[in-house]
């Protein structure tokens, strides 16, 4: 496979599972009691049967062939059954709402990079038009299983979570192997759950999120000790930025600092003011910290300055660690990739790094950048909040040759605009060098509040011709919306 193949690379994680969550539909995703009631007043009016409806909609979940029982003669339930089933789609579907906190749980799960399932004993093409009547997102929809059948499919699908609102649901999980998750939104309080044997217990899903959040932090942030544990020795290449900075913190706790050497790479793509920061810290770590030269610039694909440069980079990087590894008996050289740069879908960098025998302890922890701020912060590490600084190659828009001269520009450039707004608390400043003038991104929230042409004045005393503040601010992998779509930048 060659270098100009742009892609991210392919290996999967294999220490943590992929979040799969599981989940009932009625009285835990929606309220579907107003529609359910309406279908049910509609065969007791075509029957002539007295259905306590209010008492049907009040116990949800058991199969529709258990409820109909109740009303009808065993020879009459198949046909009750299908008719109900011929009235649903227009009298139920409508008449169903989304119980509070049903889209921030989905987006939770989307944010970890989780997949769904939805698991109901609903008649499944009714469950597909709950779903989508609503715009639930949702990956898998299976109907027609009711307590410890729900595990086939959740074991199928691969749930490591269950989330229901009935003491089936919880059968369910226990058949699948899977964490019980019960909210108190169905026919059983929180103290039946409970004492069903439910392994989590919430008062509704807006409480699911940030469980769900902290346990699978709390699952990945063990997967990445014992996967950090398999190593005598480490080496990390540690950029300065909150990824490695908390990779080379892991691996210190893991295995103890003096079985650790942080190395950061010093060339004129690092940005001049992260060299003293990133030795403070390992300095803070007791970590032993080296800053051997790197020469990508001396690569011909590096200095070609097209979408694969970043691959020639990393290759330069982990082919100058190596033989350091080798001085101190050090096997593993590992990287601050974490799952959210898996998935990116333009990292060529990362495959150079595992062509050449990188480990990626994060990402194969499946731990995503949000999740590494937050674990950051509760360790008291200083760079939980430190804004993204990618290499200043990044700055220069493809196929422009990279030069020492255009990286000290943009150096220089983006110092000035951070100092300049120093007293605004700003986070985020890129200086894009586009060739004809340079684009300037600053954290959108402080565009109205920061006079543009002062900041321009600026980039251009610092020799580029032109400059214009970029009105929707900064963006990580700003340069790589030109990549994809060069016509709109021409």
């Amino acid at each position: 496979m060659s270098a100009a193949e742009i892609h991210p690379a392919a290996v999967q994680s294999t220490l943590v599972p992929e979040l799969v969550v599981g989940f009932d539909l009625d009285m835990t995703l929606i309220d579907s009691r107003p529609g359910i009631k309406a279908v049910w007043d509609l065969l007791a009016a075509e029957t002539g049967v007295a259905i306590d409806t209010e008492l049907v909609v009040s116990r949800l979940g058991p199969p529709l062939v258990w409820e109909m029982a109740n009303w009808f003669p065993l020879e009459q339930v198949d046909a009750m059954v299908a008719r109900y089933r011929e009235l649903y789609p227009t009298y139920a579907i409508t008449g169903a709402d989304p119980l509070p906190g049903v889209a921030e749980t989905l987006a939770a799960v989307r944010r970890l990079h989780g997949r769904t399932v939805v698991v109901s004993a609903k008649y499944t093409p009714s469950v597909k038009l709950h779903l989508d009547h609503l715009g639930l997102d949702v990956d898998e929809p299976v109907g027609d299983l009711h307590g410890a059948e729900k595990g086939i499919a959740l074991r199928e699908h691969s749930a490591g979570i269950y989330v229901g609102d009935h003491v089936a649901d919880i059968d369910g999980a226990r058949a699948a192997g899977a964490v019980a998750v019960s909210v108190a939104t169905g026919p059983f309080t929180a103290d039946e759950l409970k004492a069903y044997g439910a392994d989590v217990v919430l008062n509704d899903l807006t409480e699911f999120p940030a469980w769900l959040e902290d346990y699978v932090l709390e699952q990945r942030l063990d997967a990445l000790m014992t996967s950090l544990t398999e190593h005598r020795k480490l080496l990390v290449a540690f950029s300065g930025g909150a990824d490695s900075a908390f990779l080379l913190a892991a691996a210190a706790r893991a295995i103890g600092p003096a079985n650790v050497v942080a190395a950061t790479a010093v060339s004129p793509s690092l940005p001049l003011a992260e060299l003293e920061p990133a030795a403070a810290f390992a300095d803070s770590l007791g970590v032993r910290h080296v800053t051997p030269p790197t020469h990508e610039m001396e690569r011909e694909g590096y200095q070609a300055n097209a979408g694969d440069r970043c691959y020639f980079c990393k290759a330069e990087l982990v082919e100058t660690l190596q033989p350091i590894a080798d001085d101190f008996g050090i096997e593993a050289i590992a990287t601050g990739t974490n799952a959210d740069d898996a998935v990116a879908g333009f990292r060529p960098g990362i495959r150079a790094a595992h062509e050449r025998g990188a480990i990626t302890p994060l990402r194969d922890a499946r731990l995503t950048k949000a999740e590494i701020r937050e674990a950051s912060r509760r360790w008291g590490l200083v760079t939980f909040d430190k804004p993204a600084a990618a290499c200043l190659s990044s700055r220069i828009a493809y196929g422009i040759r990279i030069t020492p001269r255009l990286l000290a520009r943009v150096d220089r450039a983006e110092q000035v605009v951070r100092d300049h707004l120093t007293s605004y608390g700003v986070q985020n400043v890129r200086v894009r060098d586009l060739g004809d003038k340079a684009s300037i991104e600053i954290d959108a929230g402080l565009l109205a509040t920061v006079d543009a042409a002062t900041l321009e004045e600026l980039v251009r005393a610092e020799g580029f011709e032109a400059a214009a503040v970029d009105p929707r601010g900064f963006r990580s992998g700003a340069m790589n919306e030109r990549l994809a779509n060069p016509e709109r930048y021409r």
